[in-house]
C-alpha cells in the first residue's frame, strides 16, 4: 500500500487540505488544476481589457464584439461536453493537457488577427480552454474524500476563475509596459497576447509532467494492471446524457457562469466608453468582479461540506438553491 505523507482514506484519497504544500499526488493536483484554469481564464479573457485598441484597429462594430463574446463561451460549452467524457476514459492530466495544448496556438494568433472574422475565430477557439474547468473538479473529487471535496473543488475552481480578474489588471499593464519601449499601441497589443499564451503553455507542460490522474498512479497504468476498469466511449455518454441530474445542474450553473462569463466579456469595455477613464483604470474597476472569486467560490465549498456533514447530500442542494436564488 502506497504512503502518503497527507491523511488518506481506505480509497487513498485525501482527508485534509494542506494548502501551503506541494506533496504528490494530492495536493500538487490540486495546485497544477487551479493554476492551469487561471492561465486559461487569462487567454480567454486576454481581449476584453484590449478592446478599445483591438476595437479601434480592426475596425469592430458592437455587433462584431457581441459576437465574439458569444463566440468564446460557445466554445466552452461544446468543449466542457466533450472533456468530461476525455477525463473518464484517458483521466483528467492528459486530458486537461490535451486541451490546452490544443487551444494555446489560437491564443497566440491572437496577435496576428486582422479582421472581424479572423477576431471571432480566435476567441471562439480560444474559449474551448475553459473545458480544463471540468477536469480540474472531476481531478479533485478523485484526490480528495467526499467531507473534503467541496472545499478543494471550490478552492480550485474560484482560483482559477479569478484569472478573469486578473487579465484585466495584466494586459493593460503588459500593454503599457511593451508601448513605453517604444511600440506603437497597433503592435503593443498584439505583443502584450504572447504573455498569456506562453503561460498556457508552461501550465500544460507542468500538468503533464508534475501531475498524475489518482493517487494509486495514472489512468494508462491501472488500466493496463487491471486495478481500474476500462470504460467505453458510448457507455460514458449514455449514462450522461440519461441522467435528468445533470440536465437540471447544467441549467442551474448555465444561468450563474452565463452572467459571469456575460460580464467578464464587457465589463472593461463598458467602464472606458461610458464613464471616459484610461485603460488601466477600466481594467482596475473590471478586475473587482472577477476577483471575487478568490473568496465566493472557496466559501461555497466550505458551506457545502458543513451542509454535508450535516444532512448529506440533501443538504448540498438546499444550500445550492438557496445561494442561487439569493
Amino acid at each position: 500500500k502506497p504512503k502518503f505523507r497527507i491523511p488518506v482514506d481506505s480509497d487513498n484519497k485525501a482527508t485534509e487540505l494542506w494548502l501551503f504544500s506541494f506533496s504528490r499526488p494530492h495536493m500538487s493536483a490540486f495546485h497544477l488544476s487551479w493554476f492551469s484554469f487561471f492561465c486559461c481564464f487569462v487567454s480567454t479573457f486576454a481581449a476584453p481589457p484590449l478592446l478599445p485598441l483591438i476595437r479601434d484597429t480592426l475596425g469592430l462594430t458592437a455587433k462584431d464584439i457581441g459576437n465574439a463574446g458569444i463566440a468564446s463561451v460557445s466554445g466552452a460549452v461544446f468543449a466542457r461536453l466533450a472533456m468530461g467524457t476525455a477525463c473518464d476514459l484517458v483521466g483528467p492530466r492528459m486530458a486537461s493537457a490535451s486541451i490546452i495544448l490544443l487551444t494555446t496556438p489560437a491564443v497566440y494568433c491572437s496577435a496576428i488577427i486582422n479582421s472581424p472574422s479572423s477576431f471571432l475565430l480566435v476567441r471562439f477557439f480560444t474559449g474551448f480552454s475553459l473545458a480544463s474547468f471540468v477536469s480540474t473538479q472531476f481531478w479533485m473529487s478523485s484526490m480528495f474524500t467526499p467531507p473534503k471535496v467541496g472545499l478543494a473543488n471550490g478552492v480550485t475552481g474560484g482560483w482559477g476563475n479569478l484569472g478573469g480578474g486578473a487579465v484585466q489588471l495584466l494586459m493593460p499593464l503588459v500593454f503599457e509596459a511593451v508601448h513605453k519601449t517604444g511600440s506603437t499601441p497597433f503592435t503593443a497589443w498584439r505583443v502584450a497576447f504572447f504573455i498569456p499564451g506562453l503561460m498556457q503553455t508552461f501550465s500544460a507542460i507542468a500538468v503533464l509532467a508534475f501531475g498524475q490522474d489518482m493517487p494509486d498512479g495514472n489512468y494508462h497504468k491501472l488500466h493496463k494492471s487491471g486495478e481500474m476498469h476500462k470504460d467505453s466511449f458510448a457507455s460514458v455518454l449514455r449514462h450522461a446524457v440519461t441522467n435528468y441530474r445533470a440536465w437540471i445542474l447544467a441549467l442551474t450553473y448555465g444561468y450563474c457562469f452565463g452572467v459571469e462569463l456575460a460580464v467578464d466579456n464587457i465589463v472593461a469595455q463598458y467602464f472606458y466608453d461610458r464613464f471616459s477613464v484610461n485603460l488601466h483604470t477600466a481594467g482596475l474597476i473590471a478586475a473587482s468582479f472577477g476577483m471575487a472569486n478568490i473568496v465566493t467560490r472557496p466559501g461555497g465549498g466550505l458551506l457545502s461540506d458543513w451542509l454535508s456533514s450535516r444532512y448529506g447530500m440533501r443538504g448540498r442542494l438546499w444550500g445550492l438553491w438557496t445561494v442561487q436564488t439569493i
